[in-house]
């Protein structure tokens, strides 16, 4: 399936399984990781006849849907704290990462033409900047015409781990928005126009002039939006590009977090893109389905050794090999059948 025939804005893929013996893994969750996981969904069927039902609803849908044991595994930007995976019996692990992208509807102005930086695009989703032509704007990029024409901010209205990492950035950047505005999946906006999923905050920048939204970057790529440049916590403008993704997530210390949450946002090096974000994974360690959980493990360990070509080609950035096989340690050591086997095994 070449990216250019996903359709992003449908809201969940299902690919139905031709193999009798093989239950269909079902997930929910983050629209973060969508294009990328219909990419290996569409590959794994034809490989193995398994298929997968991945509902694109949001973080805050697959939190629930995997707690209300509704799904096989719940899909997250916002990493769950260590305690609340032990309260409800969950492992998390990484799948792959991606960035976050600020997108602009401006006539005239094409993608990477306008850069903007933490401290600016705070303001304008607390609504202190409120024109395209502010000093503020102005001053960050001095060879541009900018309109005078109000900005429209397009935000999530959804629970949504993109608006984690997105507020995380900002609240690293400016005190004002931590103290006023804060971080979580889903906030109380000063400002702006609330959309669902990235594939609805995508299609409002699309259709209405003057706006700025944040998307995942496939979106933006998909959508054809114009998107901006940043400066970066060193100081650099940088482009969203898969070098300055994996110049952000080089450093990461994966095991400093339980569950592996590690939040990529405002990292240093001259080459970060400053909004760069993991996407995770939520699976009982002892599940009521232990069948299906051992499919969804074998899908997950073939996306990690076969997937990072269909990942890289839509911008994400795979996992490092390392941290691969530390997940997969844990997968062994930790999601076990109800007789207590292990559920996976690196040879299965």
């Amino acid at each position: 399936m070449h990216f250019a025939k996903i359709a992003l804005t449908t809201a969940a893929l299902a690919f139905s399984s031709v193999a009798a013996y093989a239950a269909d893994i079902s997930g929910a969750g983050a629209t973060f990781p969508y294009p990328i996981y219909a990419k290996w969904a569409d590959t794994y069927k034809k490989e193995t006849g398994v298929g997968l039902n991945y509902q694109s609803i949001g973080s805050g849908g697959g939190i629930k849907q995997i707690k209300a044991k509704t799904v096989t595994f719940g899909a997250t930007d916002a990493p769950l704290p260590g305690k609340d995976l032990d309260a409800s019996g969950l492992a998390q692990f990484p799948m792959v990462m991606g960035a976050i992208v600020p997108v602009v509807n401006l006539d005239g102005i094409k993608p990477g033409e306008l850069t903007l930086d933490g401290a600016t695009l705070a303001k304008i989703y607390m609504g202190q900047i409120k024109s395209w032509d502010d000093a503020a704007i102005a001053k960050l990029n001095p060879n541009t015409k900018l309109p005078k024409q109000a900005i429209v901010p397009v935000r999530r209205s959804d629970g949504s781990g993109t608006t984690f990492n997105f507020a995380y950035y900002l609240a690293d950047i400016s005190p004002e928005w931590k103290s006023k505005v804060g971080v979580a999946t889903a906030l109380e906006w000063p400002v702006g126009i609330g959309a669902k999923g990235n594939e609805g905050v995508a299609n409002n920048v699309a259709n209405t002039k003057g706006s700025i939204g944040y998307v995942e970057y496939a979106y933006a790529k998909q959508n054809k939006l114009t998107h901006t440049n940043m400066v970066n916590k060193a100081g650099k403008t940088v482009a969203p590009t898969s070098a300055t993704f994996q110049a952000a997530a080089a450093n990461a210390d994966w095991k400093s977090q339980p569950g592996y949450g590690v939040i990529l946002a405002n990292q240093p090096g001259d080459q970060s893109w400053p909004m760069t974000a993991a996407t995770w994974i939520l699976i009982y360690k002892k599940p009521v389905d232990a069948a299906t959980t051992g499919e969804a493990l074998k899908f997950f360990a073939w996306a990690y050794a076969k997937g990072d070509k269909s990942a890289e080609e839509l911008d994400y950035v795979p996992m490092p090999a390392n941290v691969v096989a530390d997940i997969q340690k844990m997968w062994s050591a930790e999601i076990k059948d109800a007789g207590g086997k292990p559920l996976f095994s690196p040879t299965n």
